[in-house]
């Protein structure tokens, strides 16, 4: 059934109502869940890793030796500057790139920046 309601709503209502749930996995765009999205990204940056291990990297610390609880980082040294993510402990063994110690210190990139992958 069709909620009229919903089609007046801002994006910013929604997303607000959103941030209210304890587990947004499942949260979708109507072909895709959260969890999906994120899965797919952590294969995909895994694939570009995994094909550029001379540039890549893991590690369960940053460079300040913190790091979010279950969680690591991952990342490649592109010819414009590093590209990172952070994924969840049980996707490790996904990224076969070489383990350090502490990521190299944080070059102040955003998902603005995310077409430096396009310079491999």
């Amino acid at each position: 059934m069709f909620n009229k309601k919903l089609t007046t709503m801002s994006v910013e209502r929604i997303n607000e109502n959103i941030s209210y749930l304890n587990d947004k996995s499942k949260v979708s765009d109507g072909s895709h869940t959260f969890d999906e999205l994120y899965y797919h990204r952590s294969v995909l940056f895994a694939t570009i890793l995994n094909a550029n291990l001379d540039k890549s990297f893991k590690s369960k610390l940053h460079d300040d030796g913190t790091m979010f609880d279950d969680y690591f980082i991952i990342g490649i040294e592109t010819p414009l500057g590093y590209w990172t993510y952070h994924d969840h402990i049980s996707k490790w063994d996904l990224y076969q790139c070489k383990e350090v110690p502490s990521a190299p210190k944080w070059d102040g990139h955003s998902g603005n920046d995310v077409e430096r992958l396009l310079s491999l």
